[in-house]
């Protein structure tokens, strides 16, 4: 089931009645908490029958779908799928595999970003040495 023809509730939203229901359909935060996404890579190979072109028509109708990249592996493809809850992203691999000719579909549920960014020595609290900083 596609996440237009879901309820509400299903999408991530709050059961009707609930003291969380805002009646907008979005979900309720508190002013200082922000959105959480759930978001996963799925790797995917197409059956020996379906086109490429398939796929990528049913991810531009796809409301999870975030980014895809055709990709050189032993997969076909990797695409970026992004909800407000898990439901609907389980929903969204689920549909990925039964409805776009993919033939095997492997997910990675994204956890939370990696902090790259150089920390400072927390002995003398300066930055880490130039020697470290990435080469990126």
């Amino acid at each position: 089931m596609t996440p237009w023809r879901m309820t509400r509730w299903e999408r991530g939203g709050s059961p009707p009645g609930t003291d969380a229901d805002n009646g907008t359909g979005e979900p309720t935060t508190s002013a200082d908490e922000p959105v959480r996404r759930h978001e996963a890579l799925v790797s995917v190979r197409l059956g020996p029958s379906a086109p490429g072109s398939h796929l990528v028509e049913y991810l531009r109708h796809e409301p999870c779908a975030v980014d895809a990249w055709w990709i050189a592996a032993d997969v076909d493809a990797v695409v970026r799928l992004s909800a407000d809850s898990m439901t609907v992203l389980h929903r969204a691999v689920a549909d990925l595999r039964r409805r776009a000719g993919v033939e095997v579909a492997v997910a990675n549920y994204i956890l939370r970003a990696l902090d790259l960014t150089t920390p400072a020595d927390p002995r003398t609290g300066k930055d880490a040495p130039a020697w470290a900083v990435s080469a990126a």
